[in-house]
């Protein structure tokens, strides 16, 4: 009698724990690489305030960047400068992160607005590879 226990308690956790690694594999999707930089005359007293689907991630302040791993798709990246001081309206930018790219933004000052700008180029895991990344 105990033996038939003993064989569904194995059997059920056997179960549940194929059944937990399949949901995780399934919710685990390719993402891509989102990296933040200041502009080198970005200012030494400011900061800019950085949202990525209206959800705040980050201050970055001089000599700082951001990098993050997004779920591939699109996704809506908004900067504020920081202190509020004056003028101050936020300045989104849309971006559509690809499975295993990286994509570059470097964030700008001009006319009183932070804004942010492609670096260039959006670089695959190959191009990384060859600057030696």
């Amino acid at each position: 009698m105990k033996s038939k226990y003993n064989s569904a308690g194995r059997f059920f956790l056997i179960f549940t724990f194929i059944c937990a690694v399949s949901i995780g594999t399934a919710a685990a999707q390719p993402g891509g690489h989102l990296v933040v930089v200041r502009s080198p005359n970005f200012g030494w007293n400011l900061a800019f305030n950085l949202q990525i689907d209206g959800r705040p991630v980050a201050n970055l302040v001089q000599g700082r960047q951001y990098h993050a791993w997004l779920p591939a798709g699109e996704h809506v990246l908004t900067v504020t400068k920081v202190p509020h001081v004056g003028y101050v309206e936020p300045t989104s930018v849309t971006v559509n992160i690809q499975p295993g790219w990286t994509n570059v933004f470097t964030a700008r000052w001009d006319s009183g607005l932070v804004f942010l700008r492609p670096a260039g180029a959006w670089l695959t895991p190959g191009e990384l590879w060859q600057m030696g990344r």
